[in-house]
């Protein structure tokens, strides 16, 4: 693999950068929103099921407590998510992902599809990590397995759980969701870096995107903030990082499997001259060949669902060619007219959350 090659696969080694460098600048508007913040929810209220369906309707977004996650799990799952990012940019570049891979470290593949490149770094896990682990730690590898195996084991109960929870304040029984079970879903694993930035006005951490799951699950550390989400309000929110919470995002496929009931939430993260964040993300979905479409419940007398049916693997290969316009074109009756492969993007970051602006961060 050539240097230019290798240049365009992996992030820049950002422990050695005193500027933000003109591949990394963007003309953003780092303003946010104070006055409104996104719902919390205890997952033991008796109430939880109708908070849920008002935060999916109203934001797209909530943050749980009370999920049955210990708070040492996700202090160590940050401790490694650290172990592996503070490694050197040869020891990380062992874990490179390959181009037909999900699996691995590198840039994230929607970076292909700007000029710009954002301030980040990422590792994508699909399985076990053992083989990865080793290629970096061929005697020290456990540790780091152990604590990434047993937080994707208990992740997968939380998120059947609020999904079951979500399809309940939608009025849908088990019979109403046959393709649900915990035994016919699927989940990434994703580890997101953001390193400190000398200016973090001119640097970005992620696009404005939505997520292509059924819904997204992130653990962000109780002191760096850094995720923003576009509100009701119609301005960005800081997603404030509260002790033991995870974030919830509606993604994509519920948007479609709820009729547009629940919507998608567009989300950015910004970064910090002070701190490095790290966020662990999980995101969950069915079987990845299984084809969805709203349930008949869903759908008024007389009218007819407003997505074709469509697998989460055909899902990604639309955005993978319409971004912003992957919904559009499962819709019945719809054409669209551009072609994101035609469209070369430049250093402006999308549009904030308008519809038609929004940007897929793709999980593989």
């Amino acid at each position: 693999m050539s240097p230019t090659e290798l240049d365009h696969l992996v992030p820049m080694d950002f422990k050695n950068v005193v500027q933000v460098p003109d591949t990394h600048t963007w003309l953003i508007n780092n303003s946010c929103s104070s006055e409104e913040s996104v719902p919390l929810i205890d997952l033991e209220d008796p109430q939880a099921v109708e908070k849920i369906k008002m935060a999916c309707e109203n934001w797209g977004v909530f943050q749980v407590t009370n999920h049955g996650i210990p708070m040492e799990l996700l202090a160590q799952i940050e401790h490694q998510a650290r172990r592996f990012f503070d490694l050197t940019r040869e020891e990380k570049l062992l874990t490179l992902r390959s181009p037909d891979s999900p699996n691995g470290y590198g840039i994230i593949p929607i970076s292909r599809t700007f000029n710009t490149l954002m301030w980040m770094e990422g590792f994508t896990l699909s399985g076990s990590p053992l083989e990865l682990a080793r290629r970096v730690w061929p005697k020290d590898y456990s540790p780091f397995c152990t604590v990434i195996e047993d937080y994707q084991e208990q992740m997968m109960g939380v998120a059947v759980k609020i999904t079951s929870l979500i399809f309940k304040s939608l009025g849908l029984s088990r019979e109403d969701v046959e393709w649900f079970d915990p035994k016919s879903t699927e989940a990434f694993f994703h580890l997101n870096s953001y390193p400190r930035c000398p200016d973090p006005t001119r640097a970005l951490g992620m696009v404005p995107h939505t997520d292509s799951s059924l819904i997204t699950l992130l653990y962000q550390s109780s002191t760096n903030r850094g995720l923003q989400v576009y509100g009701p309000n119609l301005k960005w929110v800081d997603v404030e990082p509260i002790s033991n919470a995870i974030v919830v995002n509606v993604s994509d496929l519920l948007q479609i499997y709820s009729n547009d009931q629940f919507k998608s939430v567009v989300h950015r993260a910004i970064v910090s001259e002070a701190n490095h964040r790290i966020s662990v993300v999980y995101f969950f979905g069915p079987k990845i060949d299984v084809n969805i479409l709203s349930p008949p419940k869903l759908i008024k007398d007389g009218d007819s669902p407003m997505y074709r049916p469509v697998s989460w693997k055909e899902y990604r290969e639309i955005k993978g060619v319409h971004f912003d316009k992957a919904l559009e074109v499962l819709r019945f009756n719809s054409v669209v007219v551009e072609n994101a492969n035609a469209v070369t993007r430049g250093n402006e970051a999308p549009l904030d959350g308008v519809d038609g602006g929004k940007v897929e961060a793709l999980e593989a």
